[in-house]
């Protein structure tokens, strides 16, 4: 009987053969006027452009964003409504917090792995300069009630009702529901339980932007990252990530005062993921159509793994947890993998994460293991920043992840990549790419 091969089934292989991001912009910057649709719909026409791919051979499109806009809730679906795909092309989005783009590929991959699609387009969104503002319960019921009135002065009785205080709007937070704590209060909460101060915390983050910057000079993002003229006049043309910070210094990372404990916190905006706008795409193929059509493939899936825990002990520990899972799918050990890219949530999360990876303690009571899942070596992690310095719209970054490293495997023409998220509600996301 012959041996199962991880990231191959019936004979069928992913690839990623090509991708494409928009530059990631600080919310509120120049991308402020520019909706979560718009940057995906930028991207993906692009993509196509550029892959020189007939939109009539796509058979899928599979897409997600985490602060969904009420008008376009099905993204992938507008997507192909505003590009050269063709109309009758399936498509449907996808969200797993930050981990939406990595459960779109997944998404894609098992629909090639399965026979159903031959090409797949998958990736993810978010503009957080443009978050839906909602209204209070009052305003809705009185609205509602307007709306259905069946004549003028029903619906001037209706609205009538209204006060003053019911006008309030209520400003999106990034929290978590069950727990009703922010995403920095997490990391807080992370810091303190696994002793992570503050001087590690900002060095981290200062080591962040240095590679971010070394990247963008040495050329590793200009393949990957999309010229963005933006509307409606299209005057401002924006060419790379804004937030990448050449002249950021440990010095000044550590005069910044906490966000979320005031009083005595360590997380601080220089240490933490800015809020981001911002869009990615993957463009998969099964192998054997990838080499019919010409694509040489970047690297192929071998493996994934998600996890969940509970959201009231470290919400954002998820990568520990979903990495073993995909590296025994993959048959490997993290001795084995030779690029890490770790989504950099906050600084606290990261050396955190990092942490729970070496730690014997922590694999006998959270994974089931006699033995920690291994050190990472730094020479072999977020080799060119990560989501402290480049930014992070939720949406986007498992797919600006997955981008890089199939890049990076493609240069080196070998080898081994493993890329992780956390993500709110407690959950993880984990994948293997190999060359």
């Amino acid at each position: 009987m012959a041996k199962k091969r991880p990231g191959v089934v019936d004979g069928r292989r992913v690839a990623i053969v090509d991708g494409l991001r928009t530059p990631f912009a600080k919310s509120g910057t120049v991308f402020k006027d520019v909706s979560t649709l718009g940057l995906a719909q930028a991207v993906v026409n692009e993509l196509l452009i550029r892959a020189g791919l007939d939109g009539g051979l796509i058979d899928r499109v599979v897409y997600g964003s985490v602060v969904q806009d009420v008008s376009s809730p099905n993204i992938a679906r507008e997507i192909v409504l505003s590009t050269t795909i063709p109309d009758n092309t399936d498509a449907y989005s996808v969200t797993r917090a930050c981990a939406t783009s990595t459960q779109s590929f997944v998404e894609g991959a098992n629909a090639i792995l399965l026979g159903e699609a031959d090409i797949v387009v998958t990736g993810g969104a978010d503009s957080l300069s443009k978050p839906p503002v909602m209204f209070s319960d009052e305003f809705v019921d009185v609205m509602m009630k307007a709306q259905s009135a069946r004549d003028p002065m029903s619906r001037v009785k209706a609205l009538a009702g209204l006060r003053p205080k019911d006008l309030a709007p209520r400003p999106p937070a990034i929290a978590d529901r069950s727990t009703g704590a922010s995403m920095g209060d997490a990391a807080e909460k992370m810091a303190r339980m696994n002793g992570i101060p503050r001087e590690e915390q900002d060095a981290y983050a200062f080591r962040s932007h240095q590679k971010a910057v070394e990247a963008w000079e040495k050329g590793v993002y200009s393949g990957e990252v999309m010229t963005f003229p933006v509307p409606p006049k299209y005057t401002t043309v924006v060419e790379k990530d804004n937030i990448p910070r050449a002249d950021s210094t440990y010095e000044k990372l550590s005069t910044l005062k906490p966000v979320f404990d005031k009083r005595y916190g360590t997380v601080t905006a220089g240490n933490a993921s800015p809020l981001t706008d911002g869009a990615a795409a993957l463009l998969l193929m099964e192998e054997k159509t990838a080499d019919r059509l010409g694509f040489v493939p970047k690297a192929f899936l071998r493996s994934y793994g998600f996890a969940a825990v509970d959201p009231n002990w470290q919400l954002l520990i998820g990568p520990a947890l979903a990495t073993p899972i995909a590296l025994d799918r993959a048959g490997l050990n993290l001795d084995d993998i030779d690029v890490i890219d770790i989504h950099e949530a906050f600084s606290a999360q990261m050396l955190s994460v990092i942490q729970a990876f070496a730690s014997d303690d922590f694999a006998q009571k959270h994974l089931d293991r006699k033995k920690a899942i291994g050190q990472i070596p730094d020479e072999k992690l977020n080799l060119y920043g990560g989501s402290i310095s480049l930014g992070h719209p939720f949406g986007a970054t498992g797919a600006r992840q997955l981008l890089t490293m199939a890049n990076e495997l493609s240069r080196r023409d070998s080898g081994t990549a493993l890329i992780t998220q956390c993500a709110a509600g407690g959950l993880g996301a984990a994948v293997v790419l190999e060359r």
